[in-house]
């Protein structure tokens, strides 16, 4: 089926059979169903191949340094609270590379939506333990086996008390999509980590292993802090769906540049002569 963010032409640096397909679709269909047009949306990423995202699709895009892409999509947020600006990046760029903005980024609540590419695997640096890698896991590398307990990201966001926590499975195409749209319409720091196979360099973690490991809860209190603290601490199988929901002011909603006017910064027109008496009235000679 095709969209109005299908770019031509386009060489996807890809293996065959990998997840990042499923995502790249499954957003598309979300953004479509959300009327968000592309000239109103901006993807911003980091480095690895889930950071190939916003070459893949159309729209405006931000590719900067491996765990950096958080601080630039809030920087864009708040030049510009109009646009829906979404993080697309693999768990070894958030999690890993990104980790400490990964913290402040909720603690700050901007505006965005954060999709992440759990395969827990560097896939870009040819199969290396990520953060997320389970316990035990033999790469390369780690040639007897990962020994560092997993990052739990829901975790760390809930205790954080980040505004919008979920977690998805790629091979889920109605249930990811239901998920991201929940995400991008909601007004803070949304997370949801995405299970996405890596079919070349992660042959524990497969699609049929993702389907027999999670389920979907049921009569899940999404208000209920402790308990969706209680549900990300699950392990065996992992629960997916959304974990909790809290609303608050945004990062954006917060700045005093927007108290009294929403008008996007690159809009706003000032009167040079007042900004040189300013300069002038703060000189020491």
């Amino acid at each position: 089926m095709s969209s109005k963010f299908d770019l031509e032409n386009v060489d996807i640096a890809w293996c065959p059979g990998c997840g990042n397909y499923s995502i790249h679709n499954i957003l598309k269909m979300a953004l479509e169903e959300l009327n968000v047009e592309p000239k109103n949306f901006v993807l911003v990423s980091g480095i690895g191949q889930a950071a190939k995202s916003p070459q893949y699709i159309k729209c405006n895009y931000f590719n900067g340094l491996h765990g950096r892409s958080l601080p630039a999509a809030t920087a864009i947020k708040v030049a510009n609270p109009n646009l829906t600006v979404i993080v697309e990046s693999g768990d070894g760029c958030i999690y890993g590379e990104g980790g400490n903005h990964f913290i402040h980024a909720i603690r700050r609540n901007p505006d965005i939506t954060v999709l992440v590419h759990n395969n827990m695997v560097y896939g870009l640096t040819k199969g290396q333990a990520s953060p997320t890698s389970q316990k035990g896991f033999v790469t390369p590398v780690q040639v007897t086996g990962a020994i560092s307990e997993p990052f739990n990201p829901l975790a760390v966001a809930l205790s954080l008390k980040c505004s919008f926590v979920a977690r998805a499975f790629c091979g889920d195409l109605q249930e990811t999509k239901e998920i991201i749209k929940r995400a991008v319409l909601h007004k803070g720091f949304s997370l949801v980590d995405i299970f996405q196979p890596c079919v070349t360099f992660n042959k524990i973690n497969t699609y049929k292993w993702f389907k027999e490991n999670t389920y979907y809860m049921k009569d899940h209190d999404e208000k209920d802090l402790s308990k969706a603290f209680e549900r990300a601490m699950e392990k065996s199988p992992l629960p997916l769906g959304v974990f909790y929901v809290d609303e608050r002011p945004t990062f954006e909603q917060h700045q005093r540049v927007y108290r009294d006017s929403l008008e996007p910064l690159f809009k706003r027109r000032h009167d040079l002569q007042k900004v040189a008496e300013l300069i002038d009235s703060k000189r020491r000679w």
